[in-house]
């Protein structure tokens, strides 16, 4: 039996666990301004390109919503760019994180 790597959420948005960030990135496939999605929960494929912004802050530079320290004054500008094709997930060389210019499998969803 096969399992999901991705999820709809309520909004309407297909989520994905990202390994790299420990957290679930999303991206719309219906409406104005989407992605494309081959239909697939178990290997999905969606295109283009995933890119996710966001500010990491604490002495570990852990994203904000993980840190439970004092609030810094700066923080540091993050990057998570990838691609999901057939359930992997590609990170390319302009993140930030330890996973660049890796793939990996995108972890099933129900594990996460």
């Amino acid at each position: 039996m096969s399992e999901n790597r991705c999820e709809i959420a309520d909004d309407g948005r297909l989520l994905f666990f990202c390994p790299a960030c420990e957290t679930a990135h999303g991206v719309r496939f219906d409406g104005p301004n989407t992605w494309s999605w081959n239909g697939s929960k178990e290997l999905p494929t969606i295109t283009p390109s995933i890119l996710v912004r966001f500010t990491t802050y604490g002495p570990d530079k852990l994203p904000f919503r993980k840190y439970d320290g004092p609030m810094p004054c700066e923080g540091t500008e993050a990057r998570c760019h990838s691609f999901v094709t057939d359930g992997r997930i590609s990170f390319c060389s302009d993140c930030t994180h330890s996973l660049a210019g890796q793939t990996v499998d995108l972890p099933a969803w129900d594990s996460i």
